[in-house]
C-alpha cells in the first residue's frame, strides 16, 4: 500500500519554447503600441466628427442641435466641431491631462440627448430599447473609458510613447 509520501508529482507540461516566446513579444510590442493606437484612434474621431460640423456635413446635425435647443445652431454647430478638432490635435501632438479632461467632460456632455431628447433616443419611450441615435450617443460610453485610459497610463510611459 502506498501511501501519499509515496505519490510522485505529476511533469509539469512543456510549452512550446519558440510558440510561446512568440507570443510573449507579441504581448510586449501590443503594450507598447496601445497608448498610440488609442491616443491617434481618439484623435482622428474627433478631429473627422469635429471637420464634418465645421464644414455642415454631419449626418448628427440634427441630434446635437436638438439635445441644445435653446442655442443657435448657426454657430453652435461649427463651434462645436472646432473644439472637437482642437480636442483631437491637442490629444495628438500631447493630450495632456487638460485636454484629456475637457475630451471626458464634452463625452459627458453628450448624454443629454437621453434627457432632452427621449423620444429620439429611445423606442417607443423605452429606456432599454436603444434607437440609431442612442446607440451613436451610449458608444460614447467607449470613448470616456479609453480617454480615462490615457489618463492612467504615467506620463513617462507616455512620452516614450510619443512620436
Amino acid at each position: 500500500m502506498s501511501t501519499l509520501s509515496d505519490v510522485q508529482p505529476a511533469p509539469s507540461i512543456a510549452r512550446p519554447t519558440a510558440l510561446w516566446e512568440l507570443v510573449e513579444r507579441a504581448a510586449a510590442t501590443a503594450q507598447k503600441l496601445a497608448p498610440i493606437a488609442l491616443r491617434v484612434s481618439l484623435a482622428v474621431v474627433f478631429i473627422w466628427f469635429g471637420a464634418m460640423k465645421i464644414t455642415g456635413d454631419s449626418p448628427v446635425a440634427d441630434l446635437v442641435t436638438g439635445a441644445v435647443p435653446f442655442v443657435d445652431a448657426s454657430w453652435f454647430l461649427p463651434l462645436l466641431g472646432a473644439v472637437e478638432v482642437a480636442l483631437g490635435l491637442g490629444l495628438l501632438f500631447g493630450g495632456n491631462l487638460l485636454v484629456v479632461g475637457a475630451m471626458i467632460a464634452h463625452l459627458i456632455g453628450t448624454f443629454t440627448v437621453f434627457v432632452v431628447t427621449p423620444d429620439v433616443a429611445f423606442q417607443a419611450a423605452n429606456p432599454l430599447l436603444l434607437s440609431t441615435e442612442g446607440e451613436f450617443v451610449l458608444k460614447n460610453i467607449v470613448l470616456v473609458a479609453a480617454a480615462m485610459a490615457l489618463v492612467r497610463i504615467p506620463r513617462s510611459r507616455r512620452l516614450r510613447a510619443a512620436f
